[in-house]
Parts: C-alpha cells; structure tokens; sequence
C-alpha cells in the first residue's frame, strides 16, 4: 500500500486546525497569594492592562492592574474570600464592560451592573466599555446651555451648563450632597437622565436618599450606582466610570442631557490609595500613587457638550431615522461652522435634498464630582487636583453652615468658569451684581460688628444686604423654577424687601410664589416664555410686587 505526501500532508493540517478549534487558547495562571481585595497570580505572561481575568472554581472576576516581571496583581471585582492559593485563573481576553441602556432607569445597582432593589435581573441587550477615552475637541461645543439646579444661590452666582464640570467642596456635614440630590430633584419633567455614584458611604445614608429620589418621583430618570462603606477597594474605585459609562450611552447613542454625581471622589481615591500599596506601588505625596491625578482626569474629561451633526439626505427620509450612513454624499457636517458651509456649497447640488441633524447627536453629560474636605484645607492634595481638572467649584462653608445659612455656599471662593452663558438672559439681568453686593455687604457686617454708629446709607445698604441673605436660604429638597428665582431675587435686590422684617422674609417669598402662580400666572408664563426681562415685563412685574405688598400688609 502506497502513500501519497500530499494527502498525508492535507489529513495534518486539517486535524492541526480543528485541535486549534477545540482548544482553550487562552492564557492560564495560577494565584500565588490572595487579600484584601487584590490577588498575585503567576503566569498569564501576555496578559494586557486592565484585561479582565475568571477564576474558573469559583466564578470570581477581576482586572489585571500590575504587570510585573514574574507575576501579575489583579484587583477582585467580587468576593476575594471564595479565592484560595493554587486557584487557576484564566486571561478573557476582553476589557470589563457594565449593562446600558433605558433597562437601567430608575435601578440601583452595583458597580459591575447587578441589581441591588429586588425588582429582578437588569434585560438589556446594550452594553458599554467602563473605561472609554474621552470626547475629542473636534467632537464637541461650547458649554452654553443652562443646567438649573432649582438653587437661587448657585444659579445666580455660580450658574452651571448641560457638559461642565462643576466641583461641591466643603467639610463633612455642610450639605454637599443635598445640593446635588436638589439638582436632581429639579430635572422633573425634563429631558435630562440623572445617574447619582455613591461611593464608600453608609448604606443607611444610600437609603435615604434613594427614598427621598422615590417619593419626589425622581427615580423615574435616575439610575443610582452603589459602592457603600462595606464594599471592597476595587468596586469603589470602579464605581465612578462604571456611573459615568451608564450615562454617556443616552448621551452619545441617544443625544440626550445627561447628570452624573460622583458622591465622593476622595473615597474613591481612598480606595485606589489602598489598592496600590497593597500592590506595592510607590507612594507619592500623601501616600497617594502618582497617577491619582489622571485617575481622576480621565474620568472627569468624559463630560462634554457634543456638537450637533448633520447630513444631506432625500427630501422624504424620516429624520428621525437619520444616521451617519444616511448622507447622499458620504459626508457628515459637524456643528454650526460646518453646517453653514453645508447649506452655502453642497445642498445646491443636491436638487430634492435636505440638511438633516443626526439624532444621536448634542447630547451631553454633566459632572458634580463632590470633594470632602479637613477643616476647610481646600489646598490639600486630592482637592486641588480635582479643582485643576473641572470648571468651577461650589464652596460650602462650616461656620456659614452653623450659623443657618443654608446652602452654605461661600460666594467669595464659589466660582463658575463658564458664567453668565450658562443662564437666561432674566437671571443674568437681575443677578448682575448681587456677587460684588454680597461681598461688600459682608465686611460692612463685619465692620458692624465692632459697635460703631453707622450713617443711613451704610445702615440701608446692610440692612438690604441681610435681605438678600434670607432670600438665598433655602431648605434642602425644595428646589425653585427659574422664573421664581428671578422673580424673588429682583424684588430683593431692587429694594422691595427693605421694609419687610427680616425673619418674615422667607414667609413673604412663599406667599409672593403662590400669588404669582395663581393671581397674576400670565405675567410669570411671559417671562417663563420670553426667559428675558424686557422693560414692558419689568413694569408689569413691579407692578405686580406692589400690588401683592398691599395685600399682605392688609
């Protein structure tokens, strides 16, 4: 019997490729030493950054965050106490993905997507990589539309935009959580998706705000992500970019407004701290490792203003429909520059064509990244790195706090980068000044203090500047409409107020809201639909204080 070398050779490369076919090609390590949350295995010498890793025993999931010469560090995503030494573990060869989608709205769920409120597994066929690289600048646009917090002392002063990046800083205890549980709150009817990150808190805390969402009937556009105290170092600290992955889906896949609160990031870096000494990184300044500062960038950079995109399409396509492979001439225009250029040179050649916006496009995420300080040491490490990295910060301060003054907002060191662009034209007209009167008024108080006789100008100037005070409390979960923060702040800062005693000034703004909204409703809908106060809405509006200022001191 005689063999033939090209039959033999074929038979050997067929049973070659189905060996390669059935076997298990990936790599496979063994763990040397497991705890604290990290395990040290050997092997798995091809092994990527950030690659995520399955022990096979137990179902465990982690991510590869050392690479070392002879072993790798992995962080463990679930209970590192199921590992033991001698487990086999296996390189997946993918990187560590959550659940998104509108699954998710109004779900608490854990870093890697679990659900945590008993109302059954999370179905959705959507799903987004946590750590994804930021917007590029091309991609996006300026920061100019106002994001209203439903608080007359921060969109007043420190207004915010749908994309920024506004920092809440300040002491334990002074009520940086309620200002971002209020923006929430004030995104009621809105088009804006809310995702709230709790990182390293009590899980009694976690509860009661997750009730407060649900009475308020917030929990139907809020997705509430959970790390409290009792979770492990590596799910706090992938908490934050699991929030922030959930929310950039319904921005960059839907084109909606998104709000991400990461609540806060000095445990988060806490808990990155503990994870890289225990994988014997070296420490830098305050133990801190000496990349805690694009930890903290590359999460924060992913909040952006997208610009709007645009194609030629058929005359008859529904817009709806319209996506980037849409365009009869294989082009897609990216914002208003783009858009001009569009309409002037490539729609006259298109006879029967229109310019259409890509749905998807213009969405945008917000960030409140909160930031707990010692003391008012607001020049510490983490606070200033994160100060450096956003747009502005909110400075809560404890005497303040003590004193009544609630939002305990700082207006001296409370900036906003973006400013006056970020508010209606009616708060920027009445609001104008009341930073500079504010700060004159409270050295003056000061200057008051020491018992002096003060002349009738001075002493009218402070006693409106207590007014103004008493109109910027407000007690936590009430936020107010933008209209009826205009309209309280212009009686204030016109001297309306002057006459009225200064502990019956808060009774005085509820009483003057309701008379608004229920005697006088057509002036508040004008101004609501014009959002600018021109001289004919500024008469009718003094009138309209007068007239209410009759009826309450009768």
């Amino acid at each position: 019997m005689r063999f033939k070398a090209d039959e033999i050779v074929s038979v050997l490369t067929s049973e070659i490729q189905n060996y390669r076919g059935k076997a298990d090609l990936r790599e496979v390590g063994q763990v040397l030493e497991v705890g604290d949350g990290i395990a040290r295995v050997f092997g798995l010498g091809g092994i990527m950054a950030g690659e995520m890793v399955e022990f096979p025993r137990t179902g465990v999931t982690g991510l590869a965050f050392n690479l070392e010469e002879t072993s790798v560090g992995v962080i463990i995503l679930d209970d590192y106490k199921l590992l033991a030494e001698g487990d086999e573990c296996k390189a997946l060869g993918t990187l560590l993905r959550v659940p998104v989608g509108e699954a998710l709205i109004g779900r608490v769920v854990d870093p890697l997507g679990v659900p945590l409120d008993g109302k059954g597994p999370i179905v959705t066929s959507h799903y987004r990589l946590v750590e994804s690289p930021a917007p590029g600048v091309a991609a996006r646009q300026p920061v100019e539309e106002p994001m209203q917090t439903g608080i007359k002392a921060i969109d007043a002063m420190t207004p915010i935009g749908r994309g920024q990046r506004e920092l809440i800083i300040g002491d334990r205890k002074t009520g940086k959580t309620a200002i971002a549980i209020d923006t929430i709150l004030n995104q009621k009817g809105g088009d804006m998706i809310c995702v709230y990150v709790a990182i390293g808190q009590k899980e009694s805390t976690v509860a009661k705000i997750i009730e407060n969402l649900r009475n308020q009937g917030a929990m139907d556009y809020t997705i509430v992500v959970v790390a409290g105290s009792a979770y492990s170092a590596p799910a706090q600290y992938i908490a934050p970019y699991a929030g922030c992955a959930m929310a950039e889906y319904f921005m960059l896949e839907q084109g909606r407004a998104t709000l991400c609160v990461y609540d806060d990031l000095s445990k988060q870096a806490a808990a990155y701290r503990q994870l890289s000494l225990l994988m014997r990184r070296p420490p830098g300044r305050e133990a801190f490792p000496g990349d805690i500062f694009y930890a903290h960038s590359r999460l924060l950079e992913r909040s952006a203003k997208m610009a709007e995109r645009f194609v030629i399409v058929p005359t008859s396509a529904d817009d709806a429909k319209v996506t980037d492979s849409s365009a009869v001439n294989q082009k897609v225009y990216v914002g208003p520059i783009d858009k001009e250029h569009a309409l002037k040179d490539e729609l006259p050649k298109h006879p029967g064509h229109k310019l259409a916006k890509i749905p998807s496009s213009g969405g945008s995420l917000t960030a409140l990244p909160i930031i707990e300080t010692l003391e008012g040491e607001v020049s510490a490490y983490i606070p200033t790195n994160v100060i450096s990295i956003t747009d502005g910060q909110i400075y809560l301060q404890g005497s303040l706090f003590n004193s009544g003054q609630r939002p305990a907002v700082d207006v001296g060191i409370s900036v906003s980068r973006v400013g006056g662009k970020a508010q209606i034209g009616a708060m920027k007209s009445v609001s104008g000044g009341m930073r500079l009167d504010l700060a004159s008024f409270r050295e003056l108080e000061a200057f008051a203090q020491l018992g002096t006789e003060l002349d009738k100008a001075t002493q009218s100037q402070l006693d409106r500047g207590y007014r103004v005070v008493e109109v910027l409390k407000q007690p936590p979960y009430q936020p107010v409409a933008v209209v009826d923060q205009v309209i309280i702040i212009y009686a204030a800062t016109k001297g309306f107020l002057d006459k009225i005693d200064r502990q019956k000034v808060q009774a005085w703004e509820v009483q003057f809201i309701r008379f608004m909204r229920e005697q006088k409703s057509e002036v508040r809908s004008e101004l609501e639909k014009q959002k600018k106060l021109t001289p004919e809405l500024t008469k009718q509006l003094e009138a309209c204080i007068q007239e209410f200022g009759l009826q309450y001191r009768a």
